[in-house]
């Protein structure tokens, strides 16, 4: 017997889901499995093509696991597409040449952008939006123009929009219909999209169709529109809509439709039996071209069970809901968004104030027929698989706002086992049920490894943890107890305990758990001096005296030194300081200057002099911003381009003494050179040519994480706005102890919804962390200048209580190359009778 060969045309998303499920079900092993491959890359996630923008890179982008071909012995044959089908002979010629003979051809050939018939559309610098290899040529197109139009405002359409604006330029949206995403949602979910999308400052004219590309030696200058007006545009990306890739199935006499698109049945089959045609190349049965991944996957799986000797899938339609976020903005549909069916009513919200717009279409008999989500989306995960059944709620409740008039909160429990949960995939609630954690649903099923929109509501299934409270004292979490006291304006720990603590922990005095993370809440809230009253009882053992505790008792003094930059009379005090209360010093990495061996009862008249001399706290002592590191940028180094240490500068200054959840360092270095090592900070700054780009996340120490790039080519100002936004969100949402580098991996939606937060407000918070960080900055006040001006303060730097100027006898010291060291020989003794005392 002879092996069959199976040959895959093309190799997009759907292409790759076919070869996974040929291997899930033993095809690979038994059949020999040829790829021709269009593009120079295997197959990568276009759903997700915009995030190449926002630091994505192509590798990232890839669906195909490594070792994948490999391993299950599939021949890829890349940037080769089959240009030659002989169905006599059963063979396929590539571009390259080759030959190869099948017993099964299977097309996923896709689509192609369309580009409307106008004069002037080849000119240069007209592009169009569909892969990775598009996306290259306009971002280096991008570098030498100032405005740019979209052609089309549909899904595809928008997100170019959204990338041009990334890369700077001026942006303008064309769309003939009268509103955008026309076939996704209504007149009422266009006007509450194009309000959200102007007021990110892009221009939309809807309403009006390309008539001229305008060109100068053969280069794009404007743009002539149906209405008689003109824009003047450095470069044009159509994205007005795709067509079914049918060129090979007719040049082979494959059976067409009118409208294009290959024509099968509904096991995939073409009119020839032993060709196959899957995804948006392929007229499926019922008479439509389906655009979208989830049904393209389920017809790789129709064939895959066909060829695996399976009979009973089919593939007669699919759910064309979608769900996704658009220029920040949440855009779903789901079921008869139009209200095609007839005799239904609508049931509407809108609040265009806040860009919010949803409408259920419910039938007579209250049915759930489909609806149109514009802004805020949360319920499409619950919505979209109660359609076709009578809520069990009313549906008013399914769209109104929490506190007005939605009481009921309708959650995942309430869906019937048989309810689609995830569209992609087709895995339904009791499917999902039968698992415990989500990588294990992932695993078992794919639920959630598509376009993502059902990871919450899975999340919500799975069996939750028992207690997420902070500790014994709390039932609610950091996040969810900064939201308390923010909102009701507690300025007080016991206060906070008595109201909101567990039953059985009100009246008391709370845990070394929740004490010092509610302290830290309260002080990133302004709440005062940080050890006036029952603050300090609050605090960690370092900010009890504002300084470091060291390991033989003594304590460190670290003022603070913005950018690095320091005057020689400054330097001198510091000498003479460390000289005069014979401490040890040490330059740090963060371009200060450490100066260790202090006695607990030294610290005033050292801060006294430091202080004088123009200093203040550096906080390294506390959970807030240690330093804003800095390169000597283009006022000194020939290769910068911006003035690192005056950012680095501002940047410190701005953020001084201001309380998170961890520490915080940052770094702002003046070229790509990275000399201040920006990336691995928890915020750090890289100069460019046309301002700044801004990295987050980042840290070094024993689990170092390369910070992600958040925003790019930013003024002066619309980087301290994001780096605000950046920190308030971080502090309002991280839990006790969490550095931003874990908040980030933890965080749901990860980098993409952090700048969807914070650079397009998708929640509608941004005024709000503004705020919040303009009241820091107002309400700045230095800790130790502070201390000093009150001589209640000054009674707790103290070693005895009873004998307050006696110094502590173990606090001993010994020479070290010129300067001093703990006394080790004192050090191990206490270190052992505290041994001792413990057992």
């Amino acid at each position: 017997m002879t092996t069959p060969t199976i040959v895959l045309v093309g190799h997009g998303m759907v292409g790759q889901h076919f070869l996974e499920a040929l291997a899930e079900r033993g095809v690979t092993a038994r059949a020999r499995v040829v790829v021709l491959c269009e593009e120079p890359r295997p197959a990568y996630d276009r759903v997700q093509l915009t995030s190449y923008f926002s630091g994505r890179t192509p590798d990232e982008l890839s669906l195909v696991e490594d070792g994948f071909m490999a391993r299950h012995g599939i021949e890829l044959h890349l940037d080769d597409p089959a240009e030659h089908i002989d169905r006599g002979a059963r063979t396929v010629t590539s571009r390259a040449g080759r030959t190869f003979t099948y017993d099964t051809l299977v097309l996923a050939t896709g689509s192609y952008p369309f580009v409307p018939p106008v004069p002037g559309r080849d000119a240069e610098g007209c592009f169009v939006y569909r892969t990775i290899e598009d996306l290259l040529a306009i971002e280096e197109y991008a570098k030498t123009s100032r405005t740019g139009v979209v052609v089309g405002g549909g899904l595809l359409g928008l997100e170019a929009a959204g990338a041009l604006k990334g890369l700077g330029l001026d942006t303008h949206i064309v769309e003939f219909a009268p509103r955008l995403m026309p076939v996704q949602v209504d007149d009422g979910g266009g006007a509450a999209l194009l309000r959200t999308i102007e007021r990110m400052g892009l221009t939309v004219h809807t309403g009006v169709g390309t008539q001229e590309i305008v060109s100068a030696d053969s280069v794009v200058t404007g743009m002539n529109l149906s209405d008689g007006s003109s824009l003047a545009t450095d470069l044009v990306v159509f994205s007005a809509g795709v067509r079914p890739r049918d060129q090979l199935a007719r040049d082979t006499g494959l059976a067409v439709g009118e409208r294009g698109g290959i024509v099968v049945d509904e096991r995939c089959r073409t009119s020839d039996p032993d060709v196959y045609a899957i995804g948006e190349c392929a007229l499926a049965a019922d008479g439509r071209v389906y655009g979208l991944v989830a049904p393209g996957c389920e017809m790789a799986k129709t064939v895959a069970d066909a060829l695996a000797g399976a009979t009973e899938r089919s593939f007669t339609g699919a759910d064309l809901s979608t769900k996704l976020k658009l220029l920040g903005v949440d855009v779903a549909s789901f079921g008869d968004a139009h209200g095609t069916a007839g005799d239904c009513l609508d049931v509407v919200y809108s609040d265009s104030r806040s860009g919010i717009y949803k409408k259920l279409v419910v039938a007579q008999d209250g049915t759930l027929l489909g609806g149109v989500l514009v802004g805020d989306a949360e319920t499409y995960g619950m919505l979209r698989p109660l359609t076709g059944s009578v809520p069990p709620v009313p549906p008013e409740q399914l769209v109104l706002p929490a506190g007005a008039g939605a009481p009921v909160a309708l959650g995942p429990s309430a869906l019937p086992d048989d309810a689609v949960v995830c569209s992609c995939h087709n895995v339904t609630k009791g499917q999902i049920c039968e698992h415990t954690t989500l990588p294990e649903v992932k695993k078992c099923t794919k639920a959630g490894t598509g376009c993502g929109s059902c990871v919450k509501v899975i999340g919500q299934l799975l069996p939750q943890a028992a207690d997420k409270g902070l500790c014994g004292c709390f039932p609610y979490t950091r996040s969810e107890l900064y939201e308390i006291v923010r909102t009701l304006r507690f300025t007080s720990y016991a206060e906070l305990l008595d109201s909101h603590g567990r039953e059985d922990a009100r009246g008391g005095d709370g845990c070394e758990v929740c004490k010092p993370a509610v302290g830290s809440i309260l002080a990133s809230l302004g709440g005062g001096y940080i050890l006036d009253g029952e603050q300090g009882a609050l605090q960690d053992t370092n900010d009890h005296f504002l300084a470091n505790l060291q390991r033989n008792g003594s304590y460190s003094i670290v003022p603070r030194i913005p950018g690095g930059e320091i005057t020689p009379d400054k330097l001198i005090v510091i000498g003479e300081v460390a000289r005069d209360f014979g401490l040890y010093t040490k330059i740090t990495g963060g371009q200060r200057i450490d100066m260790f061996g202090a006695r607990v009862e030294q610290l005033p008249a050292i801060w006294t002099r430091l202080v004088d001399a123009g200093f203040e706290s550096g906080h390294a002592y506390g959970k807030a911003l240690r330093t804003v590191k800095s390169c000597v940028g283009q006022t000194w180094c020939r290769y910068g381009v911006q003035d690192s240490v005056r950012m680095a500068i501002d940047l410190e200054l701005r953020y001084r003494g201001l309380r998170a959840p961890h520490k915080l360092k940052s770094a702002v270095s003046g070229c790509a050179r990275e000399c201040a090592e920006a990336q691995s900070k928890d915020f750090g700054v890289i100069a460019t040519a046309n301002g700044w780009n801004l990295y987050v996340g980042g840290n070094g120490g024993a689990t170092p994480r390369h910070a992600d790039l958040l925003a790019q080519d930013l003024s002066d100002a619309e980087l301290v706005r994001l780096v605000d936004r950046f920190l308030m969100f971080y502090i309002r949402t991280a839990d006790r102890l969490e550095r931003t580098s874990v908040w980030l991996e933890r965080l749901e939606g990860g980098l993409d919804h952090l700048r969807d937060v914070v650079v397009h407000d998708s929640l509608g918070l941004c005024d709000e962390l503004e705020a919040l960080m303009a009241g820091h900055v107002a309400g700045y006040r230095d800790e130790w200048a502070q201390t000093l001006d009150d001589p209640d303060r000054l009674r707790r730097f103290v070693s005895f209580v009873n004998a307050p100027d006696a110094p502590d006898p173990s606090v001993r010291f010994v020479p070290e190359r010129d300067q001093i060291k703990p006394d080790l020989t004192v050090l191990t003794t206490l270190e052992t009778l505290e041994g001792t005392l413990t057992r």
